[in-house]
């Protein structure tokens, strides 16, 4: 990347993120001393679930929309085209879904942390504390990516190397979640949800104008293959498709607006159920806006540099730096521009960041801290005093995290691998616990267990493999400067294949050189099928164990923990098939699923009952 070293940052563009970071400090600071005298845990934590609802639907934008989404999405449309723009579409239906069959049955059950409904439902302090420690291992590998990311764009615009831009964020993004708590955070989301839009289309729209119009940028990107929405071939493999994209859409908003600490936290900060259901709107519209903006810089990106792609030609090493590049060659002459972008990046960074650090230490003090004899006299302001620091120590571990994440790949796929292996069993937790009556603590646990496993399974092999990389859109470098193929020979070979310079691409293309000689195997399947995979895997092993060891009968769960359409069914089908029992046995009734069961008097049906 020789030819950024004479574009360098600037005063003003320093000044630009110097700002954002003082006024996250000082907003934290502010919420901090305003909020003395109150009840402070609960205010900490909720913001006293008395919020207003448009500023705490752009905290939860922020919070979700992170620097891997603004760097990742617009490398996704670059290389692989525009098919993933659909996975709004899923993610419409996943919202509907939650606002209308989810937060009902959240929302009113006035809990802190969302595993408490664990508990609840299953009677089980156990697995309630399993899907803790997955949740908070989850969640500080991806605060570690979310460090990661904004390193690629200072690295690009600035030469700082990536680690000290991790250290120094992770530092000040631990410092304001500690003093401020959620109402920093919410607040100071505000401020950053909008950077991050005005970052981001002002950069489109002067490279636009520079481009001759929209009727250029999407007539240059149809020609390069990058206008694609509805690939409906059916194989898994394929990593995106019309099918594969609805199916991770869905499984995401259910995964993160759904049944995550972060999301149940903003939820439960504003006053009333029907609040709640507007957020979930409010935040898909969001949604939309931002990753559309992020969508098309990605197609602006490609219309940029469509006959001199940089990932080839080597003036970047990793893909997801095409949108730093950019504005690092084509807008850095206008004053502020390039301060202005490197801090919406790391305006995505801190909101997901310290959200994600504020929920894990409030998972960590509810179901486990909170429960131990030395901290069960602590006071409330001693209870947030803990929480702080526990926030500050998640936020610092992020920065190791950051520092092991660099060779992995794509952000935007090996983010939602991750999450999505480790997801599915916690998705289907709490699928199973609302929308299956019969599933009981046993199911409950073998569920869990089996779809980690199998997820987890599948992560490492392609990880350890190197399969299920998909093959990249082709990318042409024939309008690039002579000076540029001054490279070694190793490289010169790679240049035009869809693959990158030799730091990136070499073990691409080792694979693309290979990958038609073998077969395709469970380790080549599309990221966007893991989730869904765990979810239904949980709620078959936990269906099936429960009926093999005596289902829950309708009056053993607490009707408010079920959703109602399916409680009223399963009590329809329990006693037709109690009923049928009756007529064909004595002393000695199967139960509903045909499972014996003695009975000390005829008619009586027993199940496991729930300790809350």
């Amino acid at each position: 990347m020789a030819d950024l070293a004479t574009e360098p940052f600037g005063t003003v563009n320093w000044i630009v993120c110097v700002i954002l970071l003082l006024v996250s400090i000082l907003v934290g600071l502010f919420c901090s001393l305003r909020g003395r005298g109150t009840n402070a845990f609960e205010d900490y934590l909720l913001g006293g679930r008395q919020m207003s609802t448009l500023p705490v639907a752009l905290s939860l934008i922020a919070s979700t929309i992170s620097a891997i989404s603004m760097l990742g999405l617009a490398s996704e449309m670059y290389f692989y085209g525009t098919q993933f723009a659909l996975i709004l579409v899923g993610s419409l239906y996943g919202t509907f879904f939650i606002q209308l069959l989810m937060v009902p049955i959240l929302y009113p059950l006035d809990i802190i942390s969302i595993n408490e409904y664990i508990t609840l439902r299953f009677g089980s302090q156990g697995l309630r504390k399993l899907a803790s420690v997955t949740v908070v291992i989850k969640n500080m590998i991806y605060n570690g990516i979310c460090l990661y990311a904004p390193s690629l764009t200072l690295s690009t615009v600035t030469g700082l190397p990536s680690h000290y831009s991790i250290t120094i964020m992770g530092l000040i993004c631990a410092f304001y979640i500690t003093i401020g708590g959620v109402k920093a955070i919410v607040y100071t989301d505000v401020v950053q949800s909008i950077l991050m839009f005005l970052g981001i289309i002002t950069t489109v729209v002067i490279c636009v104008l520079d481009l001759g119009g929209l009727n250029n940028v999407f007539s240059t990107a149809s020609e390069g293959g990058r206008m694609e929405f509805f690939n409906i071939d059916p194989s898994p493999y394929v990593r995106y498709t019309f099918w594969s994209v609805q199916v991770q859409g869905f499984y995401i908003m259910i995964s993160w607006l759904g049944v995550t600490q972060l999301s149940y936290m903003r939820l439960s900060s504003v006053p009333s159920l029907g609040k709640a259901k507007r957020l979930c709107s409010y935040y898909f519209l969001g949604l939309c806006l931002l990753w559309l903006t992020f969508f098309f810089s990605g197609i602006v990106a490609y219309v940029t540099y469509s006959d001199c792609d940089p990932l080839t030609s080597g003036r970047i090493d990793e893909p997801d730096q095409i949108l730093p590049y950019l504005v690092v060659h084509k807008i850095s002459h206008v004053p502020g521009m390039a301060g202005l972008f490197a801090a919406a990046v790391y305006s995505g960074m801190l909101s997901s960041s310290s959200t994600v650090a504020n929920s894990s230490a409030s998972l960590i003090w509810e179901d486990f801290l909170s429960e131990i004899k030395f901290f069960k006299g602590f006071s409330n302001i001693m209870a947030t005093r803990m929480l702080k620091f526990l926030s500050a120590v998640i936020g610092v571990s992020a920065i190791g995290f950051a520092m092991l994440v660099e060779q992995l790949g794509s952000i935007v796929a090996v983010t939602n691998s991750i999450l999505n292996a480790i997801g599915g069993s916690m998705t289907g937790i709490f699928i199973a616990g609302m929308f299956a009556p019969w599933v009981n603590m046993k199911g409950a646990y073998a569920g869990f267990i089996t779809a980690l496993s199998f997820n987890m399974w599948l992560l490492i092999g392609q990880f350890s493999t190197g399969r299920g990389q998909p093959e990249m859109l082709p990318l042409s470098t024939e309008g690039c400067p002579e000076s540029l193929y001054q490279i070694n020979s190793s490289s010169v070979l790679l240049l035009d294949s869809p693959t990158a310079n030799v730091s990136y691409s070499t073990k691409m293309s080792e694979y693309e050189l290979h990958k038609e000689e073998t077969e395709k195997n469970i380790y080549d399947l599309s990221y966007c099928y893991t989730g869904v995979i765990g979810l239904t895997i949980y709620y078959i092993v936990a269906s099936f164990i429960s009926v093999l060891t005596g289902p829950l009968s309708p009056s053993a769960v607490d009707a408010q923990l079920i959703q109602p359409r399916c409680l009223e069914l399963y009590k329809r089908l329990w006693g037709f098939f109690k009923d049928s029992s009756s007529e064909e046995n004595g002393s000695v009734q199967s139960n509903n699923f045909g499972f014996i069961e003695t009975k000390v008097e005829i008619g009586l049906q027993t199940a496991p009952s729930i300790s809350k």
